[in-house]
């Protein structure tokens, strides 16, 4: 009896074990299929402890995909501040490849954000001073990388970064090195061009201290009369400096007002023809509206500036002419033309620069600062009109400032409130 007990007990825990090895492994199976399943899926209702288990994986499965979206929304928000850089950030790993870069980085250096990820940058930027500068580790310090196509200047710096990293910040400082290369070359042309007149002046005064009581009263004057040329010379180079700074650095425009263009022409005509001295014919023709809107004092200085070089740059018995005259469009132009030098296609790009001259001797003879053209230039721009150069060698040249019709729109209303009356 003892025995048969035993046997039924077996028989069931058998069957009892059987039945909870089928239990596990259609468990098991559930739990496969789930976590294999998209996230997100709900978490199957097995019940008992294995539904304990299932809610214990499901809770460390979400806390996981939280911490990794958190990551993600971290990493996200870190490139996209990186992005927002105005420097360029390059990662570069070990042998100086590109790991990562923002889009500032890929503009200054021209590189390719995808194409080039895992290239040497060496590779890609062949400059020596680049070579040497990652070679000796000179971190911190600036290094200017002037590249080309397109022509520009980077200054660049790096620095250590995690394990065997580098971290590369870039810069475009190309507006910067050409404006310190401009105020370079503006110290030194402004220094040349006052060095003449003051040794000029200086020889004269040392000349007349010397030998005051030897020297004529005829050659004294003389020598005086050529001092105050140089003397003048160095007051209008000065004068055309300030106005040039003023306009270059925004001042405010003076009041706009309505200016009396015949009266204004007139008066330019005439200082052409007593800076000619009969040398020239001058004719002046007006065929425009009777006034333009914008500043009397900056309009006339530039006006005088276009008459003034055609007088300076024509031959004697040349022919300058001066026309004032309405446009198609609605606006109005101020034209010098003459019959003189003219000036070579190479040079007329550049005649508005300061101090920049086709022939500097020629120009200096004739009493020019260089400085006429820039001004005109900032002066056209500050009433929204623009200076139009032609030219040929031998033939001559013609000057135009043509203003748009909003400088004269409220002088045609003028005319024709007027015309209706």
């Amino acid at each position: 009896m003892t025995a048969s007990i035993w046997l039924i007990f077996g028989t069931v825990a058998g069957a009892i074990g059987l039945a909870l090895a089928l239990r596990a492994h259609v468990q098991i199976r559930r739990l496969i299929r789930w976590v294999e399943a998209p996230l997100g899926t709900p978490v199957p209702d097995a019940g008992g402890l294995w539904g304990d288990a299932f809610a214990a994986l499901h809770r460390r499965a979400r806390a996981a995909a939280d911490s990794r979206r958190q990551l993600q929304e971290e990493l996200d928000r870190l490139e996209a501040l990186t992005q927002a850089l105005p420097e360029g950030v390059v990662i570069l790993a070990q042998g100086r490849l590109i790991e990562w870069l923002n889009h500032r980085a890929e503009i200054d250096l021209d590189i390719d954000g995808r194409r080039d990820l895992g290239a040497p940058i060496t590779n890609l930027i062949r400059d020596p001073e680049l070579m040497t500068h990652l070679d000796e580790g000179r971190h911190g310090t600036a290094l200017m990388l002037r590249l080309r196509s397109p022509a520009r200047t980077v200054e660049a710096r790096s620095a250590p970064f995690g394990a065997g990293r580098l971290l590369l910040l870039t810069r475009d400082i190309t507006q910067l090195d050409r404006l310190e290369t401009m105020r370079r070359d503006f110290v030194a042309n402004v220094s040349h061009e006052l060095r003449t007149p003051l040794t000029v002046v200086s020889g004269f005064i040392e000349t007349l201290h010397d030998g005051l009581g030897d020297i004529a009263p005829a050659d004294a004057a003389h020598y005086l009369a050529l001092a105050g040329e140089q003397a003048a010379r160095m007051q209008r180079l000065i004068d055309d400096l300030l106005t040039l700074s003023a306009l270059e650095t925004g001042a405010p425009l003076p009041p706009d007002e309505y200016m009396d263009m015949s009266t204004m022409f007139a008066e330019i005509g005439e200082e052409a023809r007593v800076l000619s001295g009969g040398r020239h014919e001058i004719v002046l023709a007006v065929d425009g509206p009777l006034r333009l809107h914008g500043s009397a004092s900056e309009l006339r200085s530039a006006f005088g500036n276009l008459a003034s070089n055609a007088v300076r740059y024509t031959p004697a018995g040349g022919r300058i002419g001066l026309v004032w005259r309405s446009l198609a469009d609605g606006g109005a132009e101020f034209a010098v033309t003459d019959n003189g030098i003219g000036i070579e296609s190479q040079h007329i790009p550049r005649l508005t620069e300061r101090f920049y001259r086709v022939d500097r001797g020629r120009s200096r003879e004739s009493g020019g600062t260089g400085l006429g053209l820039a001004i005109v230039k900032h002066v056209l721009e500050r009433h929204q009109a623009r200076l139009m150069m032609e030219s040929r060698p031998g033939q001559g040249s013609t000057f135009r400032a043509v203003f748009p019709a909003s400088r004269i729109e409220a002088e045609r209303r003028v005319r024709e409130a007027v015309t209706r009356k």
